[in-house]
């Protein structure tokens, strides 16, 4: 059996040096959520951000969908990956983190590509099921607690052979350390095993950043 070799912060570092550089805005995006203490762990990794673009620009995505934006750095991402007339739509319920992410958008000229709901998620994902709204690419990372709920909504959003995805599946690593019993943990353990026995999709799971996982709709 292979092992896979461990990642340390100086083997990212070298991954960093040896990948496409990020766009101006997204790197003050970083810079401006390292002055925000612990909650800065709500936003992806380089790694993960430049992952997202790969696969948007590799399977013609032309439309995304995102729950939980927080500053922006993920929504501006997939937005710069989008052809021209690419269409993004973050859902966050927070105004002032909202407002704070559309000035980097501003900034980045890309506000003709992203619209924004402020709301809470189940409620705009209703309404957009109602609008018969449909999506090729939708990135989930909000509250860990619903990830079954928004997988569900997300379901009926996404085309066939479209991409869901998820952040944060790994928690940490916790979840596989039997002996961590947390109700976070507990709740991503139980959604990761949701996403397992699901039908209606094929899936994997990549230790990139905190976790991802890759569902394509059959």
């Amino acid at each position: 059996m292979f092992k896979n070799i461990e990642v340390t912060q100086e083997l990212l570092d070298y991954i960093y040096d040896h990948s496409s550089s990020l766009h101006p805005i997204q790197k003050e995006i970083m810079k401006y959520n390292k002055t925000l203490g612990d909650i800065q762990r709500m936003q992806i990794s380089e790694t993960q951000a430049l992952f997202l673009q790969f696969l948007i620009k590799i399977n013609n995505v032309n439309s995304c969908l995102e729950i939980g934006t927080f500053t922006g750095f993920s929504a501006l991402s997939m937005a710069l990956a989008l052809p021209i007339d690419g269409k993004l739509v973050a859902i966050d319920k927070d105004k002032k983190i909202i407002d704070m992410a559309k000035s980097f958008f501003k900034k980045a000229e890309m506000e003709n590509k992203i619209s924004t709901i402020i709301d809470d998620a189940k409620q705009s994902l209703k309404s957009l099921l109602k609008s018969n709204s449909v999506f090729d690419l939708i990135f989930i990372d909000a509250d860990k607690s619903n990830y079954i709920n928004y997988f569900e909504f997300a379901i009926k959003l996404v085309k066939r052979n479209g991409i869901i995805i998820f952040d944060n599946v790994l928690w940490q690593g916790d979840v596989a350390k039997k002996e961590i019993v947390d109700n976070q943990t507990e709740e991503m353990r139980k959604f990761n095993s949701h996403i397992k026995n699901d039908k209606k999709t094929e899936k994997t799971i990549l230790p990139l950043g905190d976790g991802l996982t890759i569902c394509r709709k059959l």
